[in-house]
């Protein structure tokens, strides 16, 4: 019981693994995701990072026993789990197979990507359950998919299948084996340098801020000239040579 690390193909692939409990994130599940986080972001045969669940299910949110009389300690211990998914320095890619509801949907939003299986569901379900959306759903949710379907799926408790959530740009595609399928989209992100992609990744997230498309340029080009002078970009340069040479 609990939350699995494998090493796959340069990738970390974290498993929320309580099937009989539909993988609902205990406080101590919640604190082994934060260190598989913590523990693929310190190898450096690690690339990226793909989170799902044991089947049938993603994660069906958080174990509200588990919260006790802890409050808003307890809450802050659950969101740690997401948080760590988040902000992780990593590409991160949730293979949803199953049901993610509650802070399970935050989970699999915390993620840069995320790919459905067919029986993949994004269930919001704070309200049904008679509580207030937590852990920045509504600040996440809102930046995938707009305000209308945000709302919908908040306010009005509309669950998204795996077509649904492809045609509203929550999900990147559909697929039969999501995890299989996570570990190859991981791949060109595990063949390129490893400090490019964490470099690259920081300024997805740093320009995504950005109003103005000449503040993009400006902090792409301090990164760009700073790749060139690696000993990466010079094996690939003088590999590139090499080929021009045999082929005049």
């Amino acid at each position: 019981m609990g939350v699995l690390l494998e090493r796959r193909d340069g990738v970390g692939v974290v498993t929320i693994d309580l099937p009989e409990r539909r993988n609902s994130l205990t406080l101590e599940m919640s604190a082994q995701l934060v260190q598989h986080v913590s523990d693929c972001e310190a190898d450096d045969g690690v690339s990226a990072i793909v989170v799902t669940g044991a089947p049938p299910a993603f994660c069906a949110g958080a174990d509200l026993t588990a919260l006790g009389e802890a409050r808003e300690d307890g809450l802050r211990a659950i969101y740690a789990g997401f948080l760590a998914v988040a902000k992780s320095s990593l590409p991160t890619i949730a293979a949803v197979n199953g049901a993610a509801v509650g802070a399970g949907l935050n989970l699999a939003l915390a993620c840069d990507v995320r790919l459905a299986g067919p029986s993949a569901r994004f269930d919001a379900r704070f309200l049904q359950l008679g509580l207030h959306p937590g852990g920045g759903m509504t600040w996440m949710v809102q930046r995938l998919v707009g305000p209308q379907t945000a709302t919908a799926m908040t306010l009005f408790g509309q669950v998204l299948d795996a077509d649904e959530a492809v045609r509203t740009g929550l999900a990147l595609r559909k697929v039969d084996d999501v995890v299989a399928a996570a570990v190859e989209l991981a791949q060109p992100a595990v063949k390129a340098p490893r400090d490019l992609v964490l470099a690259t990744k920081r300024t997805l997230r740093t320009t995504a801020a950005y109003d103005r498309h000449d503040d993009a340029v400006e902090t792409e080009l301090v990164a760009q000239l700073a790749s060139m002078d690696t000993p990466a970009f010079a094996e690939l340069l003088a590999a590139m040579r090499a080929r021009i040479s045999r082929q005049a």
